[in-house]
């Protein structure tokens, strides 16, 4: 096994299991979801590639659980080479004065709560030479697009301002902006839609992960 350790937020599905599995020629991959399918899943597909993974199928927006994970990470590995944090929740489109309470909750919950939870218990966890990877989403700002898009640009203000902050021992925080894929967040929003025009998972991990290379 590697001894370069990568955490994947949200690896059961779409960008997350596509980073994932780029990831695993050369990492060992840390994913978490809570879709245990899904987990098994990428690991088989992780597995056939050569890689290995450890699953953990945990909701991002237990405290506890968070905590617990970065003590495990911890404990056996020291140090985490990567983070890629792509969980993110994506309620009904709505006008804004009809968004539901419990959409609204929900979406907080998981774009912004855990995000601002999973950057203190993480950074501990990274050196110098990490790499931190959020994402953007510039459609986010769109009209019906309300409690999505302000939990999106809360999480990435967090991001950037981590980025800012940063000093000479912090790790290289990235915010990358995918382009639009065939995923199943993106199919609530966009039913009908010809999938064929998108760009695949796969095709944006390679390029995602060729840009912060260099």
């Amino acid at each position: 096994m590697t001894d370069q350790i990568a955490l994947v937020t949200g690896a059961s599905r779409g960008l997350g299991a596509a980073l994932a599995l780029a990831l695993a020629p050369e990492y060992h991959v840390v994913a978490v979801a809570r879709t245990v399918g899904g987990l098994e899943e990428l690991d088989d597909r992780i597995k056939a590639r050569g890689g290995s993974a450890t699953l953990a199928p945990m909701d991002v927006t237990k405290r506890d659980a968070m905590a617990q994970l970065c003590r495990s990470i911890h404990d056996r590995w020291g140090k985490l080479a990567l983070w890629a944090h792509t969980a993110v929740h994506a309620p009904p489109l709505s006008p804004a004065d009809h968004v539901d309470a419990k959409d609204w909750d929900k979406t907080l919950a998981t774009n912004v709560t855990a995000t601002g939870i999973l950057i203190p218990y993480v950074s501990p966890l990274l050196t110098a030479t990490s790499d931190v990877l959020f994402f953007d989403d510039p459609a986010a700002d769109r009209k019906f697009h309300g409690a999505y898009g302000a939990s999106k640009r809360a999480q990435i203000t967090l991001a950037r301002a981590w980025a800012q902050e940063a000093t000479a021992a912090a790790p290289n925080i990235h915010i990358l902006t995918p382009n639009p894929m065939p995923t199943a967040l993106r199919a609530r929003f966009h039913p009908g839609e010809d999938r064929e025009k998108l760009s695949h998972p796969d095709t944006e991990a390679a390029r995602l992960l060729a840009a912060i290379r260099g």
